[in-house]
């Protein structure tokens, strides 16, 4: 009896510590980015379609080149990111762009690819996390994590924030919210639907809710999700995703 006494304490002790070192933000990321991807996300050529547009990425540790596509009557255009800037061809010749247009066109081509492939890129330098909480949606325990940016290295968007619900048992980000200030700004509430995996690779596709109270908190958005009182905007599909491995010569 005493055995079982002593047995019970220790158990509520070391039950105590786990409450109380908990799960940091950076940690509950790096579990859901691991999820997704399997290790597969930063070593991968990644094709997709959206919204009548061809989208690849390749990345290998480090290095990446993002492309957006464009085959129409006037010819190939074709949108290039990577690490040292921005390009755009146009039937394989260069364009030459105003720095200003440049700036526009990377953020295109980058936002496409980062909503695309979430929650991989949240890992970034210049990415900023904070656990804001716990909630529960449609009965599913949530961490609720703030994602802000740092000007230097955030780009164009670096005043925006998002807050994340990242399931806590299978570490999937099942729904996120952002508030950006291009175009007049505004507020939007994602609910990842028909997930798959690709090559190793957890892919979503959304449907895009909005509220038009730009001074509504974000991270009690889930509850105005829960009662319908949000209203859907769009949905955001991506189609033919394709994975393979990427290789020297690709770069």
């Amino acid at each position: 009896m005493k055995k079982l006494r002593y047995l019970l304490i220790l158990l509520s002790i070391l039950s105590c510590k786990e409450k109380q070192v908990g799960l940091t933000s950076d940690v509950i990321v790096a579990r859901a980015i691991e999820n997704a991807c399997q290790g597969n996300c930063a070593i991968s050529m990644v094709e997709f379609d959206f919204r009548g547009r061809h989208y690849i990425s390749y990345r290998q540790n480090g290095k990446y080149r993002l492309e957006r596509i464009t085959d129409d009557s006037t010819g190939v255009i074709r949108d290039v990111l990577h690490n040292n800037g921005f390009e755009r061809y146009k039937n394989d010749s260069l364009v030459q762009l105003p720095d200003s247009i440049k700036v526009k066109y990377a953020s295109s081509v980058n936002g496409v690819h980062y909503f695309a492939q979430l929650p991989f890129g949240l890992e970034a330098p210049a990415v900023r996390t904070k656990l804001l909480g716990e909630s529960v949606v449609k009965g599913e325990k949530y961490y609720e994590i703030e994602v802000t940016f740092e000007q230097e290295e955030g780009g164009k968007d670096h005043e925006d924030v998002f807050v994340y619900w990242i399931h806590q048992i299978s570490f999937t980000v099942d729904y996120f919210a952002y508030l950006y200030f291009t175009d007049e700004g505004g507020i939007r509430f994602r609910e990842a639907i028909n997930p798959r995996v690709v090559g190793g690779i957890r892919f979503m596709d959304y449907n895009n809710y909005k509220t038009n109270d730009l001074t509504f908190p974000l991270k009690q958005l889930d509850s105005l999700y829960e009662l319908g009182a949000l209203q859907l905007l769009s949905k955001i599909e991506t189609e033919n995703v394709s994975v393979t491995p990427v290789v020297d010569s690709q770069f």
